[in-house]
Order: C-alpha cells, then structure tokens, then sequence
C-alpha cells in the first residue's frame, strides 16, 4: 500500500472539502473567465446607475459629476473579498462560490443564510440590468417610431435568457464575449471623441462642491455602487466549470476587478466633465438611459442610437451571467441537502441545474414588475457587502485553523490579515452609512434563511466539525482541538475504513501530524516511528485501534 503524504491527510481531516460535481464539465479558460466577470459588471453599473449616483451624491437634489471617485473607493473596498475570494476559490474551486467557502467554515446555519442572500443578490442585480433593458428600449421605441409593451418585451427577453442558461455555459460564453468587446470598445471611442471635441468642465466632477455636501453621501453613494463590482467575483459561483482553477480563478477575479475599475473611473468622470450632471436628473429622479443622454450630447442621434441599441444587448448579456450565476446557489445549497433534491437536478442533455434557473428565472420576473429600480440597486448592494464581509472572515478563521482542517489553497492572500481586516471595517462602514434598507435586506435573508434550515435542512444535512468551531476552541479549549487534530489524523489515514491502522498507515497519520519528516532529518525518522507502532501495539495484532493510537501519540509527547 501506497503511504499518504502529510498534505494528503491533512486534505481530508475533520470535514471533507466540498465534493466538485462530476456532472458539469470544466471547460472555462482565464479568457472566459475574465468575460464572464466583465459582461455580470458592465450593465447597469455604467449603462444606469450613473445617474442614480449623481442624485445620490447630491443628497436627493442636484445631480454631483463627482462619483467617479465613489467608484474607485468602492473598488477598495471590494479588493479585500476579491483577494480574499481568489484564496477561496483555489482552496474551493466548486459551483456555489461564496456560498461553499461560508457554509464549508462556518456551518450549515450560517450557510443557509448566506446562500439565500446571495442568490437574492444576484437575482437583484440580474432584475436591475432587466429594468435598464426597459429603459433603453423606451429609447429605441421612440427613435423608431413603434410602441412596445415594455413589461411584456422584458417579461419575453427573460424567457429567452432563461432558455439560454438552460442550453449551457458554452452557449453563454458565445453571447457574451463579442457584446461585452464591443460594447467597452463603442464607450472608450465616445469618451475619447468627447475629450477631442467637447469644452469639458472639470471642475464638474474634480472641484469640493462636485463630491457631495458631506461624507456621509459620498459613503452611501460609493455603497450604492458598490453593486457595480458584483460581477468581479461572480465568477466564483461557476467554478466547478473552470479549467486549471488554482490559477484562472485568481487572476480571471483580480484581473477584472482592475479593468472593470480603471473603466467605471474613465467612463464616469468623462460622463461629468463633457456634460451638465443635471441633464441625467428627470424632474427629482435620476434618469435610467444615462449612456444615452451622454452619447447624445457628444456625437447626436445616430451615435445615442447605436449607444441605445448595444446599452439593450449588454442589459441582457448581464442579465445572462446573472442568472447562470445566481442560479448555482440553490444547486449548491441542494446538493448540501439544505433545500429539496430537484433543484440539484442537472438536465441529461445540456448539463446545466434547470430547475434553479427556472426558479431564479420566476423570481426575476417577479423583482421587475414590482420593485423600484432604486430599491433593486440599494438592496443588491446591501447584500454584497454583508456577503463581502464574511468571505473576509472566512480567510481569518481558515488560516488560523488550518493546521486542523482541510485548507490548502494554491494562491494565498498577499498582506495576510491586513487587506481582510480592511474589508470587514470598510464594508461595517458601507452598511452603517445605507441605513435601514441594508438592514431590512440584511435580516430578510437571515430570517428566512433560519427558517428554511429549520423546516428542512437542518433535517437532511449531513452533521460535521466546521473550521468555526476549532477557531473557537482555539481560545476557550485548546487541548479539545489538538484532540480533534489527531483523531482527524487517524481516520484521514484510515483509507480502508477499518478503524483501524496498520503500520504504512500509522506513518502517514504521524507524519501529518508534525511528527516525522524526511527520513535522514528527521528527529523521528521512519525505524523511530515503527517502534513506536510496535510498542503501541499492545496486543500484538499488527494493527493500532483509535485508543490505542491517542495513547501512543501522549506517550510519545512526554518521551
């Protein structure tokens, strides 16, 4: 018998990591990866919410041009959990994302509660992008002449995106890639057009008055925004379809979150210095077509038209990776046993969780036709940054309990606490300046998601010893965790499940726990260890039951 290597066994102590579904295929590349990032952010964080900031930033009356810097702040705040995430995401490279880094650390309750708000988030943002699809037909319907039913053509186009999901992720990235080039590609050429041609009034977006009356609406503007970079780190829910996800994951998530802000920053600062802020406010509202009017003002009807029509076909490429995204959540939280089997169904011929999309689907038609588009943006941000806050914690408690579990992740966070302990304080703050919306969105996912667990995970679910609880032990009982650490050791090493040991087996479980290394430095070299087994083994069976093996391990401490 092969022995197990020390970092094989500590792979599978005290709770198996997340099993990766062999039914969907890994076949995205850090190409894809990076689209995929991109088309679930360049939607309505720059083709709506620009507007909505300007009054944000405004405190509700005049429109401010100085929020560009709310997009670069709220790129700070997002770097930590994407750095934190990219760590995740090797260590966990499975469909669920968030969701299996918090569920697989802190338990089955807590993971209930943070599946729920991030499906939520992501059906939010998918519904925000369909909202700003409305708007830019209503655009189109006027230029062209011809009336639309608005809320049925979104009600159509959300059919069609959910049929796409269901065809595959393959079909998606198709869509995607040539819509999200050309798209970045039309709003870089307006920009630089704008700064050749237009008299550009800087003062607009970099003088005092240009960022807000306080900081409190500067803070709630970058909070609101803050939904704008969902998309950096969306791709992690999919990553049981990525190839090589020790490395595409980090760099896809990274890579993106730097493009997508020197884009956000560009984009909107160009959008307030070449025209008045206050032509994006209708009446006391912020206007939902806010490419349009600066496409407009810089290059007339024929430039805002072309503007209008890609504004359309990026609403629903967003819309696409929203859904396939959020969808993955209810897949991963069935496949835990903590919602009902059918939704970890995956179609026999296109490989894709149909019921949850179906299910996400539903529950974007209903967010449409009956939330407020401003509503929609301040709770999807909500969400994301309380779920940005724990994946931060998620690396504080790993790390610290790592030498009694699983986690082994193949790109760590550079800075280690320091960029996670930014995130948390920097997202506490975000929360605090939102107000009660955050905190209505906030205790409806861990309200329902109690709930849910209650009335039906908690009695399916699979009972196991989280990182959490070790974290936990480390400070109120210590000796109990190097107990769980070497009775871990033992049943990892255990590969026949017979609990019990033989003598390779013995080796590897004393290996893994710090006690033998290579053989010619090792201060308990291999003949060292096999009389130790021998002198366990008090019977003489040639094999060392779990009492006899902790016995063994105390006896030789005191040696």
């Amino acid at each position: 018998m092969n022995r197990l290597s020390p970092s094989q066994v500590i792979g599978i102590v005290l709770q198996p990591l997340e099993k990766v579904s062999n039914a969907l295929e890994r076949k995205l590349g850090l190409f894809s990866v990076i689209i995929l990032s991109l088309s679930a952010m360049l939607g309505s964080g720059l083709f709506v919410l620009p507007s909505l900031a300007m009054m944000e930033l405004g405190g509700g009356g005049d429109a401010l041009g100085g929020i560009w810097l709310a997009y670069l702040f709220a790129a700070l705040i997002v770097l930590p959990g994407a750095i934190s995430k990219s760590e995740l995401s090797s260590a966990m490279p499975s469909s669920g994302g968030s969701y299996v880094y918090i569920e697989n650390t802190f338990g089955p309750l807590i993971g209930t509660i943070s599946g729920l708000g991030l499906w939520a988030n992501f059906m939010l943002k998918s519904a925000f992008a369909l909202i700003g699809f409305k708007a830019y037909l209503w655009v189109i319907e006027g230029i062209v002449g011809v009336t639309i039913n608005l809320d049925y053509a979104a009600m159509a186009m959300l059919v069609v995106i959910v049929m796409i999901n269901i065809l595959g992720v393959k079909s998606i990235k198709k869509v995607q890639t040539p819509i999200v080039l050309i798209s970045i590609s039309y709003l870089l050429l307006i920009c630089v057009w704008a700064l050749i041609t237009m008299d550009l009034n800087w003062d607009a977006a970099l003088s005092r008055e240009a960022f807000g009356p306080d900081w409190q609406s500067f803070s709630s503007t970058a909070a609101l925004v803050f939904v704008s970079y969902a998309g950096v780190t969306k791709i992690a829910a999919v990553g049981g379809e990525v190839k090589n996800p020790g490395k595409n994951m980090p760099y896809g998530i990274l890579i993106s979150l730097l493009f997508s802000t020197v884009l956000y920053v560009f984009v909107t600062l160009i959008m307030a210095v070449s025209v008045d802020p206050s032509n994006y406010v209708d009446g006391t509202h912020g206007r939902e077509d806010p490419v349009y009017i600066f496409a407009l003002a810089v290059g007339g009807e024929t430039v805002a038209a072309i503007a209008a029509i890609l504004a359309v076909f990026t609403m629903i490429s967003m819309s696409l990776a929203g859904i396939m995204a959020s969808s993955r959540f209810p897949f991963a939280m069935s496949r835990d046993n903590l919602l009902p089997s059918f939704l970890e169904d995956v179609h026999g011929r296109f490989e894709t969780p149909h019921w949850a999309i179906i299910g996400t689907g539903l529950s974007m038609a209903a967010a449409i036709l009956f939330l407020p588009v401003h509503d929609v943006a301040e709770l999807a941000s909500g969400f994301k940054i309380m779920v940005f806050i724990v994946i931060n914690a998620c690396v504080l408690v790993l790390r610290r309990s790592s030498n009694s579990h699983w986690y082994d992740p193949k790109w760590r966070s550079p800075l280690f606490p320091f960029f996670q302990i930014f995130g948390i304080v920097g997202g506490l703050l975000l929360i605090y300046v939102m107000g009660m919306k955050a905190v209505i969105g906030g205790s409806s996912a861990i309200i329902l998601g109690t709930i849910i667990y209650l009335s039906y995970g908690k009695k399916h679910v699979n009972k196991k010893i989280t990182p959490w609880n070790t974290f936990r032990l480390m400070f109120t009982n210590p000796s109990e965790v190097e107990h769980r650490r070497r009775w871990a050791a033992f049943h990892a090493a255990d590969t026949e499940r017979n609990n019990h040991l033989n003598l390779q087996e013995f080796i590897s479980a004393m290996e893994s726990l710090g006690f033998s290394g290579d053989d010619h430095e090792s201060d308990l070299p291999y003949g060292a260890l096999r009389e130790y087994f021998h002198a366990a083994d008090e019977n003489e069976d040639g094999i060392l039951e779990i009492d006899e093996f902790l016995l063994g391990i105390e006896e030789l401490e005191f040696d």
